[in-house]
């Protein structure tokens, strides 16, 4: 199963979100849902990082686990993490929570 948390601050702003694990939907290379979950997660931190110009860190590892942690937000920034977080329910819904959790903490 693969898990997404999203982080929000005090405040309640969005400030950073984290992947870990594999989905299991098929053998690896063919999982049509991992591949999904980490196409809507990786163009997140590219948009931000290059579109926006957000100061953010990011770490992966050779798991595939993503962390990104932002040091500011604003609209936009808000904007694509709520795009990011309705495509991966979408994905959620047709595949069912055996397969992805999405959490807010």
């Amino acid at each position: 199963m693969t898990t997404v948390t999203v982080r929000r601050s005090r405040d309640g702003a969005y400030d950073g979100f984290e992947c870990h694990g594999h989905a299991g939907y098929a053998e690896e290379g063919e999982d049509i849902v991992c591949a999904g979950i980490s196409a809507l997660v990786i163009n997140t931190v590219n948009c931000l990082q290059d579109l926006l110009k957000i100061p953010l860190s990011v770490e992966y590892d050779d798991d595939g686990n993503i962390e990104c942690r932002l040091q500011k937000t604003d609209e936009k920034t808000q904007l694509l993490i709520d795009s990011m977080i309705h495509g991966l329910e979408w994905i959620q819904l047709q595949y069912g929570n055996k397969y992805l959790a999405v959490n807010e903490a």
